[in-house]
């Protein structure tokens, strides 16, 4: 895919119209990041984690000095 790129690129003299991503790009990303964020959020606050990281921090303060 690079050597298309690249030979596209020097056809057009190293110049592109590309000035950054469309609006529907920008929507598409949004859409992955909120989707990536629920998945996150829900795995964060499963009984798992959630019981994991009690235990984890349960440990840290307990330790004797």
């Amino acid at each position: 895919m690079r050597i298309i790129w690249t030979r596209l690129r020097s056809a057009l003299g190293g110049r592109t119209n590309d000035a950054g991503m469309s609006t529907s790009e920008y929507a598409m990303g949004t859409i992955a990041a909120c989707a990536f964020a629920a998945v996150l959020y829900k795995v964060v606050t499963s009984d798992a984690v959630s019981t994991a990281l009690q235990s984890t921090i349960g440990k840290a303060l307990d330790v004797p000095f």
